[in-house]
């Protein structure tokens, strides 16, 4: 419930369109819906200008396609739940065919006008998401596709590692000129350090679990990256695209 409706309550209840108990029952069943296994936040949107975000992992398909019901009937901002089975996006298309499904994400989404502070579209308002490798490429996807669901620009440079770092080089216009960036890497997760190096925009760094043994399955990339010397490097948990996602729209929105 938006606050546009929240005031439209309260006037029809000023007016005699809704009595006391009528008002007080919808209010309470605006900041959240029990569904028995869940409680859908449906004020989430109102606080921070973005409907909740599921995580689909771990869910069955029926509170899958229940939750992402409750949300689609409440919301009027985009709709995204993340790290979602192809499985769970066919059955719960089937009641709201309007959702579709980003394989390279991972993530299931229903795109909606953007949030009312959603940043300019120009190149002053450019997230940047770079990746060391191509194996990186689906944590980039969900942080690339939770940008664009929040109304940013979005430009994706994969496969930039430091291991050929003339890769990462040839980008230094498009890194002086984000607003935001986003680095993403395995292994030893070099590239954050080398980047905000370069960068004069807030770095923010997502370890992923690529690697060999020794990489500790994104650990040594997340302890690198807490520890990098540059200036201006903040750390997001193992593979969390859509954190970072989210951070860098609310940085890009200021």
């Amino acid at each position: 419930m938006t606050e546009q409706d929240i005031r439209a309550l309260l006037a029809a209840y000023r007016e005699g369109g809704a009595t006391e108990d009528e008002t007080v029952a919808l209010l309470a069943k605006a900041s959240y819906e029990d569904l028995g296994f869940a409680r859908v936040d449906h004020s989430r949107e109102l606080r921070q200008g973005f409907p909740e975000v599921v995580y689909a992992a771990g869910k069955t398909k029926e509170q899958l396609a229940a939750i992402l019901a409750s949300l689609a009937a409440k919301s009027r901002g985009s709709l995204l739940a993340t790290r979602a089975s192809e499985e769970q996006y066919a059955f719960v298309r089937a009641s709201l065919p309007e959702l579709r499904y980003d394989r390279e994400a991972r993530a299931i989404y229903l795109r909606r006008e953007p949030p009312a502070a959603a940043p300019p579209q120009d190149e002053k308002h450019e997230i940047l998401i770079i990746t060391a490798g191509t194996s990186d490429i689906p944590v980039a996807a969900e942080a690339r596709l939770t940008a664009e669901l929040y109304g940013n620009r979005v430009r994706t440079l994969y496969d930039c590692g430091v291991a050929g770092i003339h890769r990462l080089l040839a980008q230094e216009e498009a890194i002086r000129r984000a607003r935001v960036i986003i680095a993403i890497a395995g292994m030893e997760g070099a590239l954050a350090s080398v980047v905000g190096g370069m960068a004069a925009a807030p770095v923010i760094a997502v370890p992923t679990s690529v690697g060999y043994g020794a990489a500790f399955s994104g650990v040594t990339a997340l302890l690198s990256m807490l520890s990098s010397c540059a200036a201006g490097v903040s750390v997001v948990n193992i593979d969390n695209g859509f954190g970072a996602g989210v951070l860098a729209s609310r940085i890009n929105a200021l």
